[in-house]
């Protein structure tokens, strides 16, 4: 490998670490990310035009390699910009679940090319085989989970799904053992009975996990696929490939974590599969008192809002939905305008990945500084004078302090209920995306403001000017 190929690689590996640094804030995250793909496209360029092997010299097929590099980037420029906000996070799972297939098909050659040739070594095999299986249930779950996103797949509890898990886990692992250990008469047979598994797996491992869960599954998936790469690069020589692996795949892994603090869930039950959709609830569990909730008029919000000296914002997916990030930013600008402290309460798993409402308010302009963790917003609800929650729900949800038998029983919420008063806009008063109903609605403190989110904060700037 010529010196220039292998600067080109360090360029690059250092424009990961540079970027994704960068991708911290909000203000620096855009350069970053442009830093990291220019690192990309440096490796790219040079691996086709400098690499050369022991065995077939340097590249010849540049026709399929530009061909496919050209179908690859008139497809993902297209899906990126024609992109939804409220389906970013199916874009995600669905891009994730490509480099999954990439470092699965990578194992799939390489096995029947070193085979074919007789030198498939133990250490090489060992590498394929984990590329393999980690790529597979990467790209399988990430397609699951992409049609959970778009609302085509439905949560199915399978009977013992856990013991099942366990089982294919068991037989993937016996598999693997024996292709490394040898002696077994079919390689190529144990080989891809091994990526079924894999497959089967990756299946009943995102199956049966619940809506409320599934931020912490994409954050999953998302670390899978990096450590699939990651392999790429150890099969391959290659310190990019390598870097870029082992970075996603650890940024993936401790972001799982946080999710998984965030919600009070155990890594382990996110690796077996018995998240969220485990137990059932009936759809009015959350109004076990039979009370009944109150509406508030949009002008009755109007001045609520505007002789108040603090508010704060909870931003949820029914914002996303009605796209109503800019108005929501229109509507902080007129209270402040009016002296009122604006601030917005960000749960960690709001909306359908970690992140959303940030990058949701981020697109709008809303200073980064105006958004609050979790934490700091719970120690704010007290000295509030009104909350606003936009399309929030099970992250307000009191049934995660209170109902032993939630489904999100244990998972820190935003304590909206310790402000002064709460105004809830809904378009109806449908579950969220747990499917269960949320007792706050009902609280004394609490009224209903019902409507599309951009037309209500539409409405609630044209009174406040009127106030």
């Amino acid at each position: 490998m010529n010196a220039i190929l292998l600067l080109s690689y360090l360029i690059g590996s250092i424009t990961f670490i540079i970027g994704l640094k960068m991708l911290s804030h909000p203000e620096s995250a855009r350069r970053g990310n442009l830093i990291a793909a220019f690192g990309m496209a440096l490796a790219i360029i040079t691996t086709i035009f400098l690499y050369r092997s022991d065995v077939g010299g340097h590249l010849k097929n540049y026709t399929w390699i530009f061909g496919g590099l050209a179908v690859g980037c008139v497809l993902g420029t297209v899906t990126a910009r024609k992109v939804k906000m409220t389906a970013m996070p199916e874009m995600v799972s669905m891009f994730n679940g490509m480099g999954g297939a990439c470092a699965m098909l990578i194992s799939i050659v390489e096995f029947n090319h070193l085979l074919g040739h007789g030198i498939l070594e133990k250490g090489i095999l060992f590498i394929i085989l984990m590329g393999m299986i980690i790529g597979t249930v990467s790209f399988v779950g990430s397609m699951i989970a992409w049609g959970k996103l778009n609302g085509t797949v439905k949560d199915i509890n399978i009977p013992a799904g856990q013991i099942l898990n366990f089982i294919v886990l068991a037989g993937i692992m016996v598999l693997t053992i024996l292709l490394i250990v040898g002696g077994v008469g079919n390689p190529k047979m144990f080989f891809y009975l091994t990526l079924l598994l894999a497959a089967l797996y990756g299946t009943l491992f995102v199956f049966p996990i619940g809506g409320a869960d599934m931020p912490v599954v994409i954050s999953l998936l998302n670390s899978f696929t990096g450590v699939a790469a990651a392999f790429g690069g150890f099969l391959y020589n290659n310190p990019v490939m390598l870097t870029g692996g082992i970075l996603v795949g650890s940024a993936g892994t401790i972001l799982t974590i946080l999710m998984c603090k965030a919600m009070n869930r155990s890594l382990k039950n996110v690796i077996i599969g018995s998240m969220g959709g485990s137990k059932s609830v009936s759809a009015d569990s959350g109004n076990a008192a039979g009370g009944n909730y109150k509406e508030i008029s949009i002008y009755d919000s109007a001045v609520l809002m505007a002789y108040a000296r603090k508010v704060i914002i909870i931003p949820g997916y029914g914002l996303a939905v009605a796209q109503a990030q800019h108005v929501c930013h229109e509507l902080e600008k007129t209270l402040e305008e009016k002296g009122v402290e604006v601030q917005y309460g960000i749960h960690p798993v709001a909306g359908r990945m970690p992140g959303h409402m940030n990058v949701l308010l981020a697109e709008a302009d809303v200073p980064y500084e105006k958004l609050m963790e979790m934490e700091d917003a719970n120690r704010e609800f007290p000295t509030t004078n009104v909350v606003l929650i936009l399309g929030a729900n099970d992250v307000v949800n009191p049934a995660a302090k209170e109902d032993l038998n939630s489904p999100i029983y244990g998972m820190p919420i935003l304590e909206v209920e310790q402000a002064e008063h709460v105004i809830v806009n809904k378009r109806s008063m449908k579950p969220g995306y747990a499917g269960i109903e949320n007792n706050l609605f009902y609280k004394p403190k609490t009224s209903m403001l019902f409507g599309d989110a951009k037309k209500v904060l539409q409405d609630l700037i044209v009174e406040l000017k009127n106030v």
